[in-house]
């Protein structure tokens, strides 16, 4: 019997198999795919606090060996503004971050097997059974849904999937081309399709992006390359010579959201538990981020060491971060319509994104640095993520990598006492925050802020579960 199996291995699923992991749960990863995709058009934008989360596992170096560094402009609806600090997004193609996800799964232990597709799910007071295609039956204490937007898990728990349909549905794809569009082209068809991309991906290989009214209303029917030929011509007047397709997709603009992430012993994650318009490159990171908040609770709970009022701390945190993506993303949508309502908000709130503090605003909504998780009255860094600080030895981050909490204390009269096997502990009077101790979560979230003993006890327990004496 495992603890935890994890449907999906996507770069949800992968990370919350490793959060796991680093607690010694006994974790099962099941991918219905016998072979992971291997189109490199799919480059996805790993945002400033999925770049944090990654450094707090080490796993940063080898992604920016990996991927693109890009200025942090423009990432709100488009809106061409300059940057107001020094953030940056980091461009990658999806396969190497799945890759890479998998393998850091793998290399802390998790067993991961390929080609199992999910079809039967029973919970009951003392665990979830499993059903695979072929009859095999599983058993573990818990499950976790990562299996995407069209997801068997949240199918067979019954749950309701409430949002809107999608309206506007594209095709993307990886293609050969023999007259590609030259700059000024692409700037014209831009101008009223803003969705429309031709982008090299490699020699004489381009990502196409167009829109896909007209084609085959069964969006489970795959595109065929006859269908982006009528679409280029369409909008273009010239399919641009394309030939050759090595991967070809549909995607919508629909949003949805479950209810509740939690369903007995099931937990919903990533695309499984909301979807929403690509609008921001938003929906890779907003999983990563569920999954890192959800696998340091769910592994405390498993080891005795956290009540169940933690673990339901997932939805309450993590479920407001969803909705708010889907309304941040649902207003991009219509900023980008080409309708002179639309037209006319675009203008207007591009006149508004001159004030700097409109526009950070803004971005601090797509790459998630403006959370504020409700931890009660406090300063203002209560609830917040705390930025990678230089210590005596090493940075902040460093320090994070085993997936514990830590107490970060300038005033050096704090002790962690009974929960050293939980927590670590850091006195470091020159350390660059402007309080005098502060208790951070393993998802690297400020939990406390004080300097009495008696007030970290409290909040020790709180999050990291009472201590038998």
């Amino acid at each position: 019997m495992f603890d935890v199996i994890v449907v999906g291995c996507g770069p949800t699923g992968a990370m919350v198999a490793a959060e796991l992991r680093l607690h010694d749960v006994r974790v099962l990863v099941l991918e219905k795919e016998f072979e992971p995709v291997s189109s490199f058009a799919r480059v996805v934008s790993l945002h400033v606090r999925s770049l944090e989360l990654m450094a707090m596992r080490g796993l940063l170096d080898r992604l920016l060996e990996r991927g693109r560094r890009r200025p942090l402009a423009g990432v709100f609806a488009a809106i061409p503004k300059p940057p107001t600090g020094d953030d940056y997004l980091l461009g990658i193609p999806q396969p190497v971050i799945d890759r890479l996800l998998e393998e850091h799964a793998a290399g802390l232990g998790a067993q991961v097997r390929r080609g199992c597709a999910v079809t039967g799910l029973e919970q009951d007071d003392e665990g979830v059974t499993v059903e695979l295609a072929g009859g095999e039956r599983l058993r573990s204490r818990y499950v976790v849904g990562c299996d995407g937007a069209r997801s068997t898990t949240r199918k067979l728990l019954g749950v309701a999937f409430p949002g809107e349909p999608s309206r506007n549905d594209t095709l993307m794809g990886e293609l050969a081309a023999t007259a590609p569009p030259d700059a000024e082209k692409l700037g014209e068809i831009r101008e009223v399709h803003r969705s429309f991309l031709f982008n090299p991906v490699g020699e004489n290989v381009y990502r196409v992006v167009v829109p896909a009214e007209g084609v085959n209303e069964d969006r489970a029917e795959p595109p065929t390359l006859e269908d982006f030929q009528k679409q280029l011509l369409a909008i273009a007047g010239t399919d641009f010579g394309i030939h050759s397709p090595r991967w070809l997709s549909r995607f919508g603009d629909a949003s949805r959201q479950v209810e509740q992430y939690r369903i007995g012993r099931v937990l919903l994650a990533g695309d499984a538990a909301h979807i929403h318009p690509p609008a921001g490159g938003q929906g890779l990171n907003l999983g990563v981020q569920d999954a890192v908040n959800l696998g340091w609770k769910l592994a405390a709970h498993l080891r005795g060491q956290a009540p169940e009022s933690l673990l339901d701390t997932y939805h309450a945190e993590r479920h407001p971060v969803g909705a708010d993506v889907l309304n941040n993303t649902r207003a991009q949508v219509a900023l980008s319509s080409a309708e002179p309502g639309s037209r006319a908000m675009r203008a207007l709130l591009s006149e508004l994104m001159d004030i700097p503090e409109v526009t950070r605003h803004l971005t601090e909504k797509i790459i998630a640095t403006g959370i504020r998780y409700d931890f009660g009255d406090g300063p203002d860094l209560l609830g917040r993520r705390l930025p990678d600080i230089g210590l005596e030895r090493g940075t902040l981050y460093d320090r994070l990598r085993r997936g514990r909490g830590l107490v970060l204390d300038r005033t050096g009269r704090l002790a962690v006492g009974a929960w050293s096997g939980r927590v670590d502990l850091i006195a470091d009077p020159a350390a660059a925050v402007d309080v005098p101790a502060l208790l951070l979560r393993p998802d690297g979230y400020v939990a406390w802020i004080g300097q009495r003993q008696s007030d970290l006890d409290e909040h020790l327990a709180r999050w990291f579960g009472g201590i038998a004496v």
